[in-house]
C-alpha cells in the first residue's frame, strides 16, 4: 500500500514538472482570449477576463488533463466564487448550475474554429 502512495506522488511530480510545447502555450492563449466562457454563455458578458481551467473529466488515476482540454474562466467561476460559483468549490454542483466541462469544452472548440 505505501508503495503505491508513493508511486502515485512519483507520477504526479513528474506530471507537474512537464513543461508546455510552444503549440500547447499558443492555444492555451487562443483559449484565455476567447473570456469567460461561463460569463458570456450565462451572463451576457463576453469580454470577462479568463485564465485557464484544466477539465477535470479524461483523466485517470494520478494524471492531469492535457494543455490542449482547457476551459476559460474568469476568475469568480474558476476558483474564487464559492460554491456553486467556483469550479474548484465543488464540480457537482457548478455542473449543475452551468453545464458540464466536457460540453463546454466542445462550444470552446468550436469558437476557436471560427477565429481560424
Amino acid at each position: 500500500m505505501i508503495f503505491v502512495a508513493v508511486l502515485v506522488q512519483v507520477v504526479k511530480n513528474d506530471m507537474a514538472k512537464k513543461s508546455k510545447t510552444k503549440a500547447e502555450r499558443e492555444h492555451m492563449a487562443k483559449v484565455a482570449a476567447l473570456g469567460c466562457i461561463v460569463c458570456d454563455i450565462y451572463h451576457d458578458a463576453p469580454d470577462a477576463p479568463a485564465e485557464i481551467h484544466h477539465i477535470t473529466t479524461r483523466r485517470g488515476f494520478g494524471q492531469r488533463s492535457k494543455h490542449t482540454e482547457v476551459l476559460p474562466l474568469c476568475p469568480l467561476h474558476h476558483r474564487n466564487g464559492g460554491a456553486g460559483l467556483a469550479l474548484h468549490s465543488g464540480v457537482k454542483v457548478w455542473e449543475e448550475r452551468y453545464d458540464t466541462q466536457e460540453n463546454l469544452l466542445k462550444i470552446v472548440e468550436e469558437r476557436l474554429k471560427e477565429f481560424n
